[in-house]
């Protein structure tokens, strides 16, 4: 497995990377985005993890590099940045985890070898139709994943976790932003408008004075 490891501090980036190779990883390391850019330009990683604060190119362009040139690349974001705004950031440009440092280095790899086996080693023959893989936070159709917001996905999680149960709009409101979100509930219609619009097929069912339902074939 060839993992990029973007990380500046030396200590970290020594400790991480002789962990990495005890696992038989081929490790290439850099510490600015700029390189890790250059590299990504010209060849190909199994999984890269990018620490979010490092010099010239933050951690979160190349990940969104890597998703727009590479999305087979499996991703995980790694920072002493422990705030939700940036965690959302990183999982709407479809980042497989977000680990806060200081991190165990077996912690790391555990999670490494977890990401690597569910979203980079199946195969898209393996996985026919819409599936979600709830802790990567994304949706496949045949294998090919599926440009959705960190709201639309959560919609069609709730909506397909219970495929025989309407919702109603206030229901998936509570599901999606707990109760922090203010304002009409219209909300939903919209997020449900852009989810047809990215699938492939239509499972979203208006169900006429309720609200929506999963459908299934």
């Amino acid at each position: 497995m060839n993992i990029l490891f973007l990380e500046d501090e030396p200590t970290i980036s020594e400790v991480l990377t002789e962990y990495m190779k005890m696992q038989n990883y081929d490790v290439t390391c850099v510490e600015d985005g700029g390189q890790a850019l250059e590299l990504l330009s010209k060849q190909r990683f199994d999984m890269a993890v990018l620490d979010i604060m490092v010099p010239k190119v933050s951690g979160l362009e190349v990940l969104q590099y890597i998703k727009e040139h590479q999305p087979e690349t499996a991703t995980i974001m790694l920072t002493a940045l422990d705030d939700e705004k940036t965690q959302v950031q990183a999982f709407n440009a479809y980042a497989d985890d977000y680990v806060i440092k200081p991190v165990s280095p077996i912690i790391l790899l555990k999670r490494m070898e977890t990401i690597l086996r569910r979203v980079k080693r199946l195969k898209p023959q393996e996985e026919k139709g819409l599936v979600i893989h709830d802790d990567a936070y994304q949706a496949f159709y045949d294998g090919r994943s599926l440009e959705l917001t960190l709201s639309e996905f959560l919609l069609l999680q709730i909506l397909m976790k219970e495929p025989k149960r309407a919702f109603t709009r206030e229901q998936l409101i509570l599901g999606i932003y707990n109760e922090d979100y203010v304002g009409n509930d219209r909300i939903i219609d919209a997020h449900v408008k852009n989810l047809r619009k990215k699938l492939p097929e239509d499972c979203i069912k208006t169900v006429i004075g309720v609200g929506y339902q999963f459908r299934e074939e």
